[in-house]
């Protein structure tokens, strides 16, 4: 089970874009690629066949998920993850703060 999830809102707590939220929009391993967060420019060529326009394209990067923070509306700030089973046999991400269920 991973701590940070697609369609999570998090924080980013280094590099470029310390402090910037934004929702998750792929996991893929141990990187994230967060919604308008380290926005780079790719140089792309013309493919008519595959219909894509050449041109300077600016798209989201991946970033590392240790350099993201699940983001807590309560508490309004970036918080640690933890894991908990339920009594029914679930097992939920707490914030490690509150001990508060992060899935419902």
């Amino acid at each position: 089970m991973n701590r940070i999830r697609k369609g999570d809102q998090v924080i980013i707590i280094a590099g470029a874009d310390k402090g910037k939220k934004g929702e998750v929009v792929r996991v893929a391993g141990d990187k994230v690629v967060v919604q308008n967060v380290n926005i780079i420019k790719r140089h792309t060529k013309p493919n008519p066949q595959a219909n894509v326009a050449g041109g300077i394209i600016e798209r989201e990067a991946p970033i590392h998920v240790s350099n993201v923070m699940l983001f807590n509306q309560a508490s309004g700030k970036g918080e640690r993850i933890g894991f908990k089973v339920l009594e029914d046999g679930r097992k939920v991400r707490v914030f490690r703060s509150s001990n508060e269920a992060v899935d419902a």
